[in-house]
């Protein structure tokens, strides 16, 4: 048996980049489970009782959760009804617009074959749990009932 050289079969393979196709699947899956997901709920109205759960903090409490509403918001939206989406959960519109800009940046990001992260440091998370906080403590008060859904 001849003796076989280990530099012989190593040399350096080229890096594999991944297709533009391969890039964007991931992508282009999110924001079709997304779409898929906001059709359902433009197509099943959540202001007929019997198709979706009611919140259980509500249920229990009488209190509304940073999500309640964000169903009807979500139909209104889709609907085109903007102004009723706001009324319905502003915060969830908020997040609507929020993930329309990261999802933009993660596809513009991965066509040029660019890493993608999004790194939130400490405080702009405690900043958007402080929001979240007071926006779900002031539709909770008497004076915050134009923000109840």
């Amino acid at each position: 048996m001849r003796g076989v050289n280990a530099d012989s079969h190593s040399a350096a393979a080229p890096p594999v980049t991944p297709s533009l196709r391969g890039r964007l699947a991931v992508p282009v899956s999110v924001l079709g489970a997304v779409v898929g997901a906001f059709a359902y709920v433009g197509t099943v109205d959540p202001g007929r009782p019997g198709h979706y759960p009611v919140c259980p903090l509500y249920r229990l409490t009488g209190l509304y959760c940073p999500g309640c509403g964000g169903l009807r918001s979500a139909h209104a939206f889709v609907h085109g009804d903007f102004l009723a989406a706001l009324r319905d959960n502003a915060a969830g519109v908020l997040a609507y617009l929020a993930f329309a800009v990261v999802w933009t940046v993660w596809v513009v990001r991965a066509a040029r074959g660019r890493p993608v992260r999004i790194e939130l440091r400490p405080v702009q998370m405690w900043s958007l749990g402080v929001l979240l906080l007071v926006f779900t403590v002031v539709r909770n008060l008497p004076f915050g009932g134009w923000l109840h859904p």
